[in-house]
């Protein structure tokens, strides 16, 4: 896969990030209106059909507003802390691992870039990511494997595949995704919980309505996540490119990706949305072809055909 520069590769992240914005609140609009549609089947006059799925559709639109904005808003800001509790890291001083911070410090000054974070966690598989939004949250975090396994060409490979990430704005890109799709699988769980548990003293109708909303909601879930994890497999072949174009050794990233395949699982990791950003997802099957209906719900493509592409470069 072609790697088209920084710039533009910001440019189109930045633009997908609005886009993004713009479309998951237009599901749940689109979805809220088939809803009442749905609702209204029976209704033998279609004037007053249509004007009760308007009417009803309108009502509820400033709550759906609302309620996005909230989930969204708290989300985004707490998104730093979820990460860390969920893989326990934990900063790395410098004193502790000079080797990590130089090649970390180098990669920023030949780019030009400020420098992240560094954490670590303690774990001996082979594994790492990004996280942040913005220039004082941004963070490379490495297993303690991965620091200790690799050679240093290897390390420098993997950490300015992390780097490309911040530098091409995925990671903000990629939270808005997870955040959406996380506000479509609570509403599915509630109303899903709701028809199991809830039944005693419901009507009919009130149970039908039930049952179409949590259609709908896992509808829009589905149609989230595929966009998603499609969005998650090409950020890492962007990711791979960037970093063989800024460290000029491609087959580095091969033979680091290589290493990583073999052990990548965090055990402290048990959060999917959490695992898709690491450079293998820690909680998918270790095998993966290249042709599979499951590679649709696949949040990395095949590490052999990273590999490959790599070998090509």
């Amino acid at each position: 896969m072609k790697y088209y520069g920084l710039q533009s590769q910001i440019r189109k992240n930045n633009m997908n990030s609005v886009l993004l914005l713009l479309m998951f609140p237009l599901v749940f609009y689109a979805l809220a209106w088939l809803f009442f549609l749905l609702m209204s089947i029976g209704m033998e006059d279609q004037e007053m059909k249509l004007e009760f799925v308007n009417r009803s559709f309108l009502h509820t639109v400033p709550w759906i507003t609302i309620g996005v904005l909230v989930w969204f808003t708290i989300a985004w800001f707490s998104h730093t802390t979820i990460i860390n509790l969920a893989t326990n890291s934990k900063p790395l001083e410098r004193k502790e691992n000079k080797r990590v911070y130089n090649l970390v410090e180098n990669l920023c000054i030949s780019t030009g870039m400020k420098m992240p974070r560094v954490n670590i966690i303690e774990d001996n598989s082979l594994n790492a990511f990004a996280s942040g939004i913005n220039e004082k949250t941004y963070t490379v975090s490495l297993s303690r494997g991965i620091i200790d396994r690799l050679e240093d060409d290897e390390l420098e490979a993997v950490i300015a595949h992390e780097l490309t990430h911040i530098r091409n704005r995925d990671v903000r890109l990629l939270i808005i995704s997870i955040v959406f799709v996380g506000i479509f699988a609570y509403i599915t769980e509630m109303l899903f919980r709701s028809l199991r548990f809830g039944n005693m003293g419901r009507g009919k109708k009130e149970s039908r309505g039930i049952f179409i909303a949590m259609f709908l909601a896992l509808i829009g879930y589905l149609l989230a996540s595929l966009f998603r994890f499609a969005l998650s497999r090409k950020r890492e072949y962007l990711a791979d490119a960037g970093a063989a174009e800024l460290t000029r050794r491609p087959l580095s990233l091969a033979s680091a990706l290589r290493k990583i395949s073999v052990d990548p699982t965090i055990e402290a990791v048990k959060r999917k949305d959490v695992a898709q950003m690491f450079i293998e997802n820690p909680g998918e099957p270790e095998e993966k072809t290249s042709f599979s209906f499951a590679n649709l719900f696949a949040t990395h493509p095949p590490i052999e055909k990273r590999i490959k592409l790599l070998e090509q470069y």
